[in-house]
């Protein structure tokens, strides 16, 4: 009953196809089911949970699935197919990569999920590639430069540019394959791994790195490298997705690693034992990529694979929609937002505080559906919770300023204007006052008229000869209360501008 109501709630939201999709991802060391809902373009995570069965941990040796991996791995997948069927999930694609496409019994491997009514595909080393990069895309639609999609049996690279990919190729440097290049020493390592990737084609060293673009890393352990980092810098976030370095700091944070013990890094808060025994071999790899890529900066990217596969079934027009907006329209609408209100108080806030030059009007409209959902959470525990969403919550498709930003709009929807210490470190004050100037104006708008769409209509906000002016309809002339009176106070204090009520027959739109 649970699961219905959750479902029920996100077929109602806007953004996209809605429902439930599952993907069960088998890969070479882990095999995971992933359960998505909510808009398709920005999908939730329902459940997720894997199994770490290491099918390609005897590839290189025997050239097959180890019998033992291949018990790990039914028994993880008979669990995940019984769930799937009690909680009605109907919408499964499964796919299976290196370790089956390479090894002798992959066949039969794939018999045996046929046999427990599963329908698996195994995909191409280039259409792993593909999908890795869609996925790079959906988070990033201006995505430029090369995705490199580290698993456990495979290197996937693809280079990305205005939507579209181009040169997929696979490489046979998945994490359980690096320890056979370890011939002798760490620079002996990397020697022998850049051989492979210049062998492969991938040579860019030569060019400027803006030509370059950016390097999305895919991938788990990518990600505990991101989470590495993170922790060495203090960086306030907790979601290593979308955190970026300049192409100094990703060599320094490679070198860093690439001298590390794996019985150090295990110690280290959320890197498992498994990442820490492949992050010295995997930041060597990344030094190879580094020299032989050059590229401008490094973006770490939780979507990958999995969210390209649900990119590729998007219908074009559903594609083109802004991700961030998606999630959060969605998001608000849950918790009892209709993004068309947002809209209207967004449009009605738009002439006094638009985004100016630190943010943007997708940015400012995802502030606005926020702050209008966080009134709703009880007052006592309402800043810190919606703070937290701006902060920590998986967007997709904004950075550490944009969190900041949209942070700074809800705390001023609810007048609080001592913002916490991760808010500043994210943001220049020009940025953050720029979004305060939203959330004070959407306070505006949201008091004047209890959020009624009539109040909208018979008002308007605009700045005129140097002052900020609020027009009011003969007919709502009694809405100017005491509690207006101090939101434009607040409002033109924060804009330095002088402030006047006009009343006026009625408002002409």
């Amino acid at each position: 009953m649970i699961w219905r109501r959750r479902r029920e709630s996100r077929e109602g939201g806007a953004g996209g196809g809605s429902g439930e999709r599952a993907i069960i991802d088998i890969g070479s060391n882990t095999v995971r089911l992933v359960v998505y809902g909510g808009t398709m373009r920005a999908p939730t995570v329902l459940l997720n949970e894997k199994v770490t069965a290491k099918l390609g941990r005897e590839i290189a040796a025997t050239g097959r699935l180890a019998d033992e991996a291949m018990a790990v791995a039914l028994r993880g997948l008979r669990r995940f197919a019984l769930l799937l069927a009690d909680l009605g999930v109907r919408d499964v694609e499964t796919v299976a990569t290196a370790a089956v496409r390479d090894a002798a019994n992959g066949p039969e491997f794939v018999a045996q999920l046929r046999a427990l009514g599963l329908s698996p595909r195994v995909i191409s080393g280039e259409e792993e590639a593909l999908l890795s990069a869609h996925g790079v895309i959906g988070a990033f639609p201006d995505a430029r430069g090369i995705v490199a999609d580290l698993g456990g049996g495979s290197l996937e690279l693809v280079r990305v540019a205005s939507g579209a990919t181009d040169s997929a190729s696979t490489l046979p440097l998945g994490t359980l394959r690096l320890p056979d290049h370890r011939k002798g020493n760490r620079a002996q390592m990397r020697k022998s791994l850049d051989k492979v990737i210049r062998k492969a084609g991938w040579d860019l060293a030569a060019r400027p790195a803006a030509e370059n673009g950016a390097l999305y890393l895919v991938g788990g352990t990518w990600r505990a490298m991101a989470v590495y980092a993170m922790a060495a810098r203090g960086y306030p976030l907790s979601d290593p997705h979308g955190f970026a370095l300049d192409a100094a700091g990703a060599q320094q944070l490679a070198a860093a690693l690439s001298a590390s013990e794996s019985g150090v890094l295990k110690t280290r808060e959320r890197i498992s034992s498994m990442r820490a025994e492949k992050l010295p071999d995997a930041a060597v790899l990344l030094q190879a990529l580094l020299a032989r890529l050059a590229p401008e900066r490094v973006v770490f990217s939780s979507w990958g694979l999995r969210e390209g596969l649900i990119y590729d079934r998007l219908p074009e027009h559903t594609r083109t929609q802004d991700p961030l907006l998606a999630g959060v329209a969605v998001f608000a609408a849950g918790r009892g937002t209709e993004p068309q209100l947002a809209a209207r108080m967004a449009a009605w806030t738009i002439d006094a505080a638009p985004a100016r030059e630190h943010g943007s009007e997708r940015l400012r409209l995802a502030a606005t559906m926020l702050a209008l959902a966080a009134m709703q959470i009880e007052p006592n525990i309402r800043l810190p919770q919606a703070i937290n969403w701006a902060l920590h919550k998986r967007w997709i498709g904004i950075d550490g300023k944009g969190r900041a930003m949209l942070a700074a709009a809800i705390a001023a929807n609810g007048n609080q204007l001592m913002l916490p210490p991760e808010v500043r470190a994210l943001a220049g004050e020009e940025a953050i006052d720029e979004a305060v100037r939203w959330g004070l104006a959407l306070r505006l708008a949201r008091r004047l008229g209890a959020q009624s769409r009539r109040s909208l209509e018979a008002s308007r906000l605009t700045v005129r000869d140097g002052a900020l002016v609020l027009e009011l309809a003969e007919s709502h002339e009694a809405l100017f209360g005491a509690p207006t009176e101090k939101d434009m106070k607040l409002l033109a204090g924060r804009m330095g501008l002088p402030w006047c009520v006009d009343v006026v027959p009625e408002i002409v739109l």
